[in-house]
Order: structure tokens, then sequence, then C-alpha cells
């Protein structure tokens, strides 16, 4: 969390344990579920932060009511014998629903492998949640249904429920799945088979359109468009083809738009679309977003698409300076250690001014990353320390200026793209401001643009 409008306050307030293997994706309800902090709840209920559904390696989907931070705090002061001396709290909590594949007649919570994907339907009420498995499959379930068939019971009061509609998608694992937010009939799944499906679900027997161009890795579907942005691997790509592209779904029959160029594999690619612009974090361990022209139109027409483009940061990988040595450059080791990389080499961040975009050009950052999309040097005989494995743009309108992305290193960080707030998005701001006092007759913090 971080307090008010700064993220220098930033910090770990709670997390929770489980004993379900890996966690692969997780995802919060879109709205809905949040309630103010003064909510008053029954013991041992607390005020909901939000919804949260996690994709465990066991093939399970679980969904947590996650608690606000106070109210949590207040919980355990009160419970909890010497629960202030804890510098951090870890919970073991009991989840709220668990959604499995199969059916009450057999029903086996591994019988697709690992769960490496899930998303929520857009739309409101939210009740739909997708899961792509490791053997291609996708499942769909409804959390609000009443079904005998697909809702039991379980001795501990969680619920468990079975999907409405599982279906192949793919010969290989799904790697990512998304709801097309302007209709939510419609989604899409990337697999490791390097096809990427547009699926009907009124009707599953074959996809709407099926590409197969690359190994992908993530894919982000902005909600005026009619196709995906899609983050790829570089092990298939064509030589100056790897990096972050747009595929149309077919509807317009757009040829495939090159947003950005990159030298190693975008492991991750994010979508605002408050700001129409993606961001993607690779593995040379560098953040690039890049606004989106209007892909309603021929994109083929789109000149100097670099100028569209520009680094957050960039994480470089130097070796230190062997003790008692002179002259000669130190080398990073050639390790797949951790301990042995960190050891030997550190982590060195540069950050882009992002509060204004005047001669941003010329700027040394821009420079050096226009040069390293034509001859940065990759070296995959080592841990790659610097690269980032996970980026995301803030969802809600008051902080969607904000980007925090992670990587090997385990280090977490949040950038305010300031330079990219605009004035129609302040007027907007200040309306739903409005509309949130009249309702909660409180006023909301204030997080910068």
């Amino acid at each position: 969390t971080c307090a008010r409008s700064s993220a220098d306050g930033a910090g770990l307030v709670y997390a929770i344990a489980a004993d379900h293997g890996c966690v692969w994706d997780m995802k919060f309800c879109p709205s809905g579920a949040w309630e103010p902090p003064t909510t008053a709840r029954k013991h041992p209920q607390m005020s909901r932060l939000g919804l949260l559904a996690a994709a465990f390696s066991d093939g399970k989907v679980l969904l947590y009511a996650l608690p606000h931070p106070g109210a949590l705090r207040h919980a355990q002061t009160t419970q909890v014998k010497d629960g202030s001396c804890h510098k951090h709290v870890i919970c073991k909590v009991q989840c709220v629903t668990m959604l499995q594949v199969g059916s009450v007649q057999a029903g086996h919570a591994g019988e697709c492998g690992q769960c490496f994907s899930l998303s929520w339907m857009p739309s409101k009420p939210h009740h739909h949640l997708a899961a792509g498995f490791y053997d291609g499959t996708v499942a769909v379930w409804n959390l609000l249904t009443t079904s005998l068939l697909q809702r039991v019971r379980q001795p501990d009061g969680c619920l468990k429920l079975y999907p409405f509609q599982s279906f192949p998608a793919h010969d290989h694992a799904v790697r990512s799945i998304e709801w097309c937010k302007a209709d939510s009939n419609f989604l899409v799944t990337a697999g490791s088979d390097r096809k990427i499906k547009f699926w009907d679900l009124r009707r599953l027997y074959e996809p709407v359109n099926s590409i197969k161009r690359f190994l992908s890795t993530e894919v982000a579907w902005l909600l005026p468009y009619n196709g995906v942005t899609v983050a790829q691997d570089n092990c298939y790509a064509s030589y100056g083809l790897c990096g972050i592209h747009y595929i149309d779904a077919g509807y317009l029959g757009f040829k495939a738009y090159f947003v950005a160029p990159r030298k190693g594999t975008v492991w991750s690619i994010s979508g605002s679309d408050w700001l129409n612009t993606v961001a993607a974090g690779d593995i040379t361990g560098e953040l690039v977003v890049a606004v989106l022209p209007d892909l309603a139109v021929n994109p083929l027409n789109v000149k100097r698409s670099s100028d569209r483009r520009f680094p957050v940061y960039k994480v470089d990988l130097l070796p230190r300076s062997p003790a008692g040595t002179e002259g000669g450059e130190p080398a990073l080791p050639r390790t797949r250690l951790y301990s042995e990389m960190v050891t030997g080499s550190y982590l060195r961040f540069r950050d882009t001014d992002l509060r204004s975009f005047r001669n941003f050009p010329g700027r040394e950052p821009m420079r050096r990353m226009h040069a390293q999309e034509a001859k940065a040097e990759l070296s995959l005989d080592r841990l790659q320390l610097e690269s980032l494995h996970k980026v995301r743009f803030s969802p809600n309108l008051g902080s969607h200026g904000w980007l925090v992305s992670g990587g090997q290193a385990g280090i977490v960080r949040a950038h305010c793209l300031a330079g990219l707030a605009s004035g129609v998005g302040r007027q907007l701001l200040a309306e739903c401001r409005a509309r949130f006092c009249s309702r909660y007759g409180d006023r909301p913090p204030s997080p910068s643009q």
C-alpha cells in the first residue's frame, strides 16, 4: 500500500500464506468488491478491501476476501498476544471460494495440470471468471450460480464451484487469457503452441480467428480496439521482429502493427485504457512505455512510431571491482546461482524524468534506448538478475498514472507517469471524486497523476 499520494511511504502491510504451490497469476475483481474502511461488519468479518483471485500450480483457483489493513491491525491488537511486536503480518486464511475443474461426479483439481492464467469478466457484475491450464484447457466459472451441479458447500464453510463452460483451447499450456472489455462474449487466449486464438463463448466449436506467429508470453486487450497487444519470446522471432506487436482480431483485416522492437524476450505487458498506452518489461532490464495510435484506422500509415515510445528506467547488471586488483575490467560471474551472482555483481537503476516530455527525443535515455534496440548484447549463460518479469498499470482512475514493475532481483518499483496526464483526465477525475463524496460523505485521498 502507498501512503496518501506518495510512493515514498509504500510498504508491506500483510501477506497471505497458502499451501497450494506456486502462484502463477493473481487478479483483483475489477469493481464492486470494495467497501469503505468504516463499514461495520459482524465479528470475525472485517471491512473488505477487495476480492482477489489466485491461480495455483496444483490446478486450483482460490478467491480471497481481503480486509482493509486498518481493520486487520485492529483485530491483531485485540485478539493476538504480542501482535504489535512482529514487523510483518503473514496470515494463513481460509478462502471464500475454491474454483476447480471437472464436475460433482468427477472432480479432480489436477486433471488439467497447473493453472497459469486467469481473467475476470470486465463487465458488471463480474460474475464470470476464466482460467487457462497446462493441458490447453480453458474453464469459465459462474460465481453467482445456484445450481447444485456447480456449487458445493464444503464442511469448513468454503464454497467449491465447478465450471459451466470448459473447452480445449490449445495443444499446450495456456500462457495468457483476456476478456474483450467491449463485449464479454469474446476472449483471447495465447498458448505455448505459438497460437493466438479469439473465441466467441456462444460458439466454442471453433475459434473466431487463429493466428500462429511466435511464442507469446502475455497479451493486453485495450478497451476501444478490435485486437490485442502481444509480448513475445524471442526464441521463434525473426531477426529484427522481436518485441511488442498489435494483432487485429480479424474484424478489420489489418496487418500486424510493430509497436516497439526489443532485443530480448518481453516477459510482461500491461495496458492502460485511461492513457491508451502499453508498458512492457523485458529480459534486458528495460521498462518501456508506448503510446498507441488510433488503431481503429489502418496502423500501416503511422509515421515515426519510434517517437511514440520511451523508457521509464533501465536496470544494468555491473560487476563488483575485485579487491586488490588494479587495471583490467572485471567481468560478470558466469553462473546461474543467485547467491554467487549477488556476491559478484550489483544492480544500477537509471530512471527517466517523466514529469515533462520537453526536448525528450534529445535526452540521454531516449538516445540510449534507440541505440540498444539495434545492438543490445544478451548473455544467456548467466542468471538474468536484471530482467523484469511483471509490469502492471493501475486500473483505477484515481491512480491511473502509476506503473508498478518487478523483476528477477525481487525488487518492486512504482513510477508515476506524470507527463502523460491530460486536462480531460483531471476533469473526469474531479467529477468522479465529487460523486464519491456525495455517496460516502468522505473525501478520498488524492493520488498524484
